[in-house]
């Protein structure tokens, strides 16, 4: 079966002739959409016929810079070398202070409405234009935007690039060799404990090589999110990113409250995983995903294929159907291969409505779950197949909806048929990424609450950094973890902290993994109803704030019952795994 990808239905080289019209297509409606945002400036225009041009224009313009954008950055993700790629997603990346600005116009403009009549393609947007105006009183004039816009390349997104060639260019001093980071980082997986500890004790030695110039990245971006949150009027980064995220205060406390609550369950799991490989104080930091059991069947990518497709569709032949095309259609990339990027990825290309999967399969079952996790990002993006481009974006932290539910289906499917070993292999998997979810994420939030604190008062040093980090740790992972044997250099491997613009790129998992246990706990309780519900949700996520989609499903987002009881879920697992 092939295992690379066909792009042809974006364009089929560089060289196409289809792309550089569509480059210089994208540029004249560009100026077009910018020059109609001037002139209903400047005559005080305010007919809904400008309304709905500019809402046609713009999702075209979406779709077509999209299609652009995604097939220059999927090619470069499989061939890191690609100038060609490299040169189109610069001359896209050029557009965005123009975009920005643009942006600013017509909000200001929408806030000069009197009356907007809600119907046609306006009627279609309500929920957008009611976010533009809710979001209005955050932005700058034109100038300062185009400014911040532009400056940002040689700021905060400089200072990004920089972190991501220190830890990729970190060459770490392992027994005789020297290996890259990700290589050594990865060794955490090893079956062989000594490796695991070697490997983990070679990490952090090589991190004092980077860490000044690490502390100097983080330091600048995090001022630079400071400052910026200061002139557009935010009381904080956290309420900017809540706004992006279209959540509530009392969303994002009743769940971090549950997650609270279930701590003590978390650190039994650690304590049973410590005691079962030999630790009396706790299991220390390079045990955390040291392998348990051992799933012996080897996977070819047609019984991935098979053994996706056959269960996706004990949920629906819709998306049965959906991930039977993605596999016979070409749509993942999954050979391994030399420059190529590692990890996975799906990226919904609304313009063509189809997605594209990237993964590097060998063929163990954590390689199956992970092609269901990103078929499900597929699928949300199929769902959403038939809504206009501005109406096909959702916030972060219902991005992992759809994911970890079809993780969820393939991993309950795996553990029906299992041997014991097998079961206690694919149980702890599930509970190594849950703790990752749930707990270290939990810690990350608490870092980087306190380092926003730190920074406004001035830059963090690389030893208050370290410090911040292990009480972070201590103070979710608790009893669970040896605490002489934390991980004080978190905040330099994980690249999530470096991105100015998604600050709290962290508690959107939490969300993700959590509200997916509580739809596939209603799923199980409902059955084929709840499948046309668990669809028009995923089509609400493009037009709705969390509150308005998570009420589709008769679920209040505040109330923190519904958070216990997809942490009840975990403890379930948890329970079972002690007895394993």
């Amino acid at each position: 079966m092939e295992m690379l990808w066909n792009l042809d239905k974006l364009y089929e080289s560089f060289e196409d002739e289809k792309l550089g019209k569509d480059l210089e297509k994208a540029d004249k409606m560009l100026k077009e959409l910018d020059a109609l945002c001037d002139k209903a400036l400047s005559t005080e225009d305010r007919s809904m016929e400008t309304l709905s041009a500019y809402y046609e224009k713009s999702n075209e313009l979406g779709d077509l810079f999209t299609n652009i954008y995604i097939f220059a950055q999927l090619s470069m993700s499989v061939d890191t070398g690609n100038m060609k790629a490299l040169s189109v997603i610069e001359k896209v990346q050029k557009y965005l202070p123009v975009l920005a600005v643009m942006e600013v116009k017509f909000t200001k403009w929408l806030g000069q409405m009197d009356n907007i009549e809600y119907e046609g393609i306006v009627g279609e947007h309500r929920f957008s234009i009611s976010e533009t105006l809710r979001q209005a009183k955050y932005l700058l004039d034109d100038k300062s935007e185009r400014i911040i816009a532009t400056m940002r390349n040689t700021g905060s997104s400089a200072w990004e690039k920089l972190q991501e060639t220190l830890t990729s260019s970190l060459m770490v001093d392992y027994e005789d060799k020297k290996l890259p980071l990700p290589a050594v980082r990865n060794m955490a997986y090893d079956k062989s404990a000594e490796t695991r500890k070697k490997a983990f004790e070679a990490e952090l030695a090589a991190y004092p090589k980077i860490e000044k110039s690490s502390a100097a990245c983080l330091n600048a971006i995090k001022g630079e999110v400071i400052e910026e949150c200061a002139l557009r009027g935010y009381e904080s980064p956290l309420e900017m990113t809540l706004m992006n995220s279209r959540m509530d205060r009392q969303t994002l406390d009743s769940m971090m409250d549950a997650m609270k609550e279930y701590l003590p369950h978390f650190r039994r799991y650690l304590n049973k995983k410590a005691v079962m490989l030999g630790h009396d104080n706790g299991l220390p930091f390079y045990d955390l995903f040291a392998p348990i059991g051992g799933v012996e069947k080897e996977y070819s990518f047609s019984d991935a294929r098979d053994f996706i497709v056959r269960n996706f569709s004990t949920f629906s032949s819709e998306l049965g159907q959906y991930a039977k095309d993605a596999f016979d259609l070409n749509w993942i990339d999954a050979k391994i291969r030399e420059g190529k990027v590692g990890g996975a990825f799906c990226a919904n290309i609304h313009g063509i409505r189809e997605s594209r999967i990237l993964s590097n399969f060998s063929g163990v079952f954590s390689d199956v779950t992970t092609l269901a996790h990103e078929l499900g990002h597929g699928y949300h993006g199929h769902c959403l197949k038939d809504a206009t481009y501005t109406n096909s974006h959702y916030p972060m932290p219902l991005a992992e909806t759809a994911s970890i539910f079809c993780e969820t289906i393939v991993m309950n499917a795996a553990l029906k048929d299992a041997k014991h070993d097998e079961a206690v292999a694919i149980l702890e998997h599930s509970l190594i990424e849950a703790t990752q979810v749930i707990v270290d994420i939990m810690s990350r939030y608490i870092f980087e609450t306190e380092l926003f604190e730190k920074r406004e008062d001035g830059s963090a040093s690389v030893d208050e950094m370290k410090d911040m980090m292990v009480r972070a740790q201590k103070a979710t992972y608790g009893e669970g973890l040896d605490e002489s044997v934390l991980h004080p250099y978190m905040w330099a491997c994980k690249t999530h902290y470096y991105s100015a613009g998604q600050n709290f790129y962290n508690f959107p998992y939490a969300f993700g993994l959590l509200f997916a246990k509580g739809l596939y706990a209603m799923y199980t309780e409902e059955g084929e109803s709840f499948v046309e519900k668990y669809n028009n949700l995923l089509v609400e996520t493009g037009r709705n704030n969390i509150r308005g989609v998570l009420k589709t499903v008769g679920v209040d987002s505040g109330d923190i019952g519904f958070w216990r009881n997809s942490l009840e879920i975990i403890k379930r697992d948890i329970d079972e795994f002690c007895k394993l």
